[in-house]
């Protein structure tokens, strides 16, 4: 993973993240996020995957039933947001869509992608810390706006 801070302009920093083959890309990006401090911001992606995990938010059982893509596939969007969850450290928030040989798609909450080969992420780092709460009445974490602060 190689990663560039490329540009600064009023508060709002852009990053630029580059995946390479074989690179899990939830797990890099949480590491990037951490690593640079961010504590807020909005990430854009495309690339492609050797194979990936997506997932579909059940809201009568509160939990997340995996979609496995076991198949290569490109990465058609991939965009979330970063927050400070309990632990105090950044987490991710990702949705993807992501494109199979035949044009068909899969898609829902990313769970995680091994890159082939590449993944390319903008992240839109903001002076804002957001901050991700545990709802019990959801079992998930969301952004709680009354916790987080400019």
């Amino acid at each position: 993973m190689k990663g560039k801070l490329v540009s600064a302009d009023d508060g709002v920093k852009t990053h630029v993240v580059v995946l390479e083959t074989g690179e899990e890309a939830f797990e890099a990006l949480t590491r990037y996020v951490n690593d640079a401090g961010i504590a807020a911001a909005s990430l854009t992606a495309i690339g492609a995957f050797k194979q990936a995990t997506v997932a579909f938010y059940e809201y009568e059982t509160k939990s997340y039933k995996d979609i496995p893509v076991t198949e290569a596939s490109e990465v058609l969007s991939l965009l979330g947001d970063v927050a400070v969850g309990d632990d105090g450290k950044a987490s991710l928030h990702l949705h993807a869509v992501l494109g199979l040989a035949d044009g068909s798609v899969r898609g829902g909450h990313f769970v995680k992608g091994i890159v082939r080969p590449t993944l390319e992420v903008i992240l839109t780092e903001t002076p804002a810390c957001l901050r991700r709460r545990k709802r019990d009445d959801l079992g998930i974490a969301l952004i709680d706006l009354q916790e987080s602060r400019s």
